[in-house]
């Protein structure tokens, strides 16, 4: 039986949207694939880790018969990406195996069965439902993920808090070393609920989210339960399970009243501190910040003894400053934004900085003090 026949590009298309959760390596076999059900003339593509699972639904051609199987998702992703994109392929089915056609190429793949595909089990007591534009949420995800924390044992960091409460939602990541926030109005209401989403759930939302013009109008739909989100969008399914843990209270973090500020363009500070990191070492980040009237200096050095020094021209008239930071704590966050210009507060040498967007009230970055 023929199970899809479709040009490459919107075969590939549906199975790349799914398959970005599949580890090649995993306990139970099975996971590597992708499980493919027919019903009538539409597909249903699942893909699962045991702990978040993705679905999408497209019209890809072949036979109108019920049917479901699992391959290989990586395999199959690797044979089309080969394929010209305007090439019409042929999915097809017989004893256990499938096999796939494009021009005078044929692969036969091994098959496993469906019913031994683990999906995840949807959690009963989802909330009400609320939407979201696409680009607002990718957006916030773009100013935050950076500061997630990578294998922390604290493994409520290894994710980002998500507030959503009266027409605010707000997301907060942090690896105890510095911290960004992220805010932004809604045109809904919605009921206040807090949830920690796992760093994979974020960087897989953050590959399929729209932002471009297209993003603006279209919604994802979010749901929460006791332990589990579910995200609908782009005609796409995501389950995923939260991260249980108490979230560090962020607000008590984020420094109030600086008196030292200073307002500086983004991208020369940002080539100053990339140029300064050349010379510090894998294993120590450290650059000294020097901020006095009319003067900002970056110095960094090294264990072969060689340094590097950079000077800004600003417009300040407080108190003279020096203050050690991890660079690659200032450039993360730098890169990740795309204002012209930023605001540096500092207090003193032993308080933690706080970087502002002057035209985005919603974005705060905190970044602690390194001793150097």
């Amino acid at each position: 039986m023929i199970v899809l026949k479709a040009a490459q590009e919107k075969i590939l298309s549906a199975l790349q949207a799914v398959a970005g959760i599949v580890e090649r390596r995993h306990t139970l076999p099975i996971l590597a694939n992708v499980l493919i059900r027919k019903t009538g003339g539409s597909i249903e593509l699942t893909t699962s880790d045991l702990e978040i699972q993705v679905r999408t639904h497209a019209e890809l051609g072949g036979d109108a018969e019920n049917f479901a199987t699992t391959v290989g998702a990586k395999k199959l992703i690797d044979i089309l990406r080969s394929m010209p994109a305007d090439q019409t392929v042929t999915l097809s089915a017989a004893q256990n195996k499938l096999t796939l056609q494009g021009g005078k190429s044929r692969f036969t793949l091994q098959t496993m069965p469906s019913d031994d595909f683990p999906l995840v089990q949807e959690a009963a007591d989802f909330g009400p439902a609320f939407g979201v534009p696409q680009k607002v949420l990718k957006g916030l995800i773009n100013q935050v993920h950076f500061a997630m924390a990578v294998h922390d044992i604290r493994y409520y960091l290894n994710g980002i808090l998500f507030v959503a409460e009266g027409n605010s939602l707000t997301l907060v990541a942090t690896d105890g070393h510095r911290l960004a926030l992220a805010q932004a109005n809604l045109e809904v209401e919605i009921p206040k609920q807090e949830v920690i989403l796992p760093r994979k759930t974020v960087l897989e939302l953050q590959r399929l989210l729209k932002d471009e013009k297209e993003g603006d109008e279209q919604l994802i739909e979010m749901r929460f339960a006791g332990n589990q989100a579910k995200f609908s969008f782009s005609g796409m399914e995501f389950v995923t399970k939260l991260v249980e843990g108490k979230f560090p209270d962020y607000n008590r973090v984020i420094p109030k009243n600086h008196k030292n500020s200073v307002t500086l363009g983004r991208v020369p500070f940002l080539a100053s501190l990339q140029r300064a990191a050349i010379l510090t070492s894998e294993k120590f980040k450290g650059v000294r910040v020097n901020i006095e009237p009319g003067t900002l200096r970056i110095a960094s050095s090294n264990a072969e003894q060689e340094e590097a020094k950079e000077e800004l021209e600003i417009d300040y008239g407080g108190d003279a400053i020096e203050i050690g930071f991890n660079v690659t704590y200032l450039i993360d966050a730098l890169l990740n934004m795309s204002n012209e210009m930023i605001k540096l507060e500092l207090q003193d040498t032993n308080s933690s900085a706080l970087i502002t967007v002057p035209e985005q009230l919603g974005f705060k970055y905190v970044v602690m003090p390194m001793r150097i």
